[in-house]
């Protein structure tokens, strides 16, 4: 039994130093990154960002959506944050497939600079309005 421990001592401590060497390796490949990598993160929230309509050019109508605004929270590095400006955040409402509906309601997409990541849109979907097609005269 004595053997089992002590022959070949040097193969069997080289063997563990390189299993241990090969489980931390693995591991900081596995292990999850936060904030899409950044090590630490800022957040900053833009409040009344206006929401853009996106509709197809042969669509005359004047489309609105309620609310008109909306409020959103970004992070990303210190650096990053401290240049973002809110013109640099787009929030909008696709309207191109839209057909005429009664209380309809459409997500709102957020676009932000590469760097940042998008945390939170209050609201997340906003309600479409229609207007009425005035009648047509015969």
């Amino acid at each position: 039994m004595r053997d089992l421990f002590i022959k070949d001592w040097g193969w069997k401590l080289f063997s563990l130093v390189l299993a241990a060497f090969i489980w931390l390796t693995v591991h900081r490949i596995i292990e999850p990154k936060n904030a899409a990598g950044l090590v630490t993160g800022s957040t900053l929230t833009y409040g009344n960002l206006p929401v853009l309509i996106v509709s197809t050019a042969a669509d005359v109508h004047d489309y609105r959506v309620a609310p008109g605004v909306v409020s959103v929270t970004v992070s990303g590095s210190p650096d990053a944050i401290a240049v973002l400006q809110a013109n640099q955040i787009r929030a909008t409402v696709d309207l191109t497939d839209i057909e005429s509906a009664k209380d309809l309601k459409r997500r709102v997409d957020v676009s932000v600079p590469s760097g940042i990541t998008l945390v939170s849109v209050d609201p997340l979907k906003v309600g479409v309005i229609i207007p009425p097609q005035p009648a047509k005269k015969p």
